[in-house]
């Protein structure tokens, strides 16, 4: 049987992240990929214009006939927009037998608010407890605990932090860091130190939902978390080399990569 990975998050209508990003991500990697839509944005290459969240009776309504009719081996959130949305698909993860990677989306690429204020302590006190996985993005981090990165060495400090919040591991990504692209993969015991040559493309739109989404595909194939996140990265540093321009602004990475490599 195929593998179904549910994601939960916004659309994004220039198709470069968020709902559109995972689900290419999804069908990449050789998993099922279903959709729970949060938030409706009218985004493209140069940013974010206009986002409009649904209302939580939609997300859970969406939620409960994914899951209770299909069922899922693991599911992936993004974009919640609001404090309601984030406990809602909280509670919704926390009745779900299926690994969690939760990537708390903050701002987008073009540096544009997608998470309300007042969600970030329901992001801290719901939604991390609830986590197979979290990854977050040096700002991230820098937002829900405070702790800023400046270098290799404080990312175990960035890990503590998000980890005191309950998550069983977390991932934090070093992209914004000077030298090669690294991250720091954690559960408070173990360490995984992933590095990758950084690509000299600005086309890196969507990189941080492909990464969350590729580690949901990885871990619903039963791999273990280390080994998902390990393939996960490698997806995504092809991706980004690969990524290409798109409209006047940061164009996308390349979901299909590896489909155009091999032809």
């Amino acid at each position: 049987m195929i593998p179904n990975v549910l994601t939960v998050a916004g659309s994004d209508s220039g198709g470069g992240a968020g709902i559109q990003a995972d689900l290419k991500t999804m069908l990449a990697l050789g998993v099922h990929g279903m959709s729970v839509l949060t938030a409706v944005t009218a985004q493209n290459s140069l940013g974010v214009q206009g986002a409009w969240e649904l209302p939580v009776e939609a997300v859970r309504a969406q939620y409960r006939s994914v899951v209770d009719d299909i069922g899922v081996q693991a599911v992936k959130t993004g974009m919640l927009a609001s404090a309601e949305l984030v406990e809602a698909v909280a509670e919704l993860l926390a009745g779900t037998d299926a690994p969690a990677v939760v990537d708390p989306v903050g701002v987008s690429k073009h540096g544009d608010s997608l998470l309300a204020a007042s969600a970030l302590d329901s992001v801290r006190t719901k939604l991390l407890p609830v986590a197979t996985v979290a990854t977050p993005n040096l700002d991230e981090v820098a937002q829900l605990t405070g702790v800023r990165v400046e270098s290799e060495e404080q990312l175990r400090r960035a890990a503590a932090a998000v980890l005191a919040y309950g998550p069983r591991w977390v991932l934090i990504k070093g992209g914004h860091l000077p030298g090669d692209a690294v991250d720091l993969l954690t559960d408070g015991v173990e360490e995984h130190w992933l590095r990758a040559p950084r690509h000299d493309n600005r086309h890196t739109h969507g990189t941080g939902c492909t990464l969350a989404s590729a580690i949901a595909s990885q871990l619903a194939k039963g791999r273990s978390v280390p080994e998902a996140v390990a393939a996960a990265k490698e997806y995504v540093t092809g991706a980004v080399a690969a990524g290409f321009a798109l409209g006047g602004g940061i164009g996308p990475v390349d979901h299909g990569w590896e489909f155009r490599a091999g032809s």
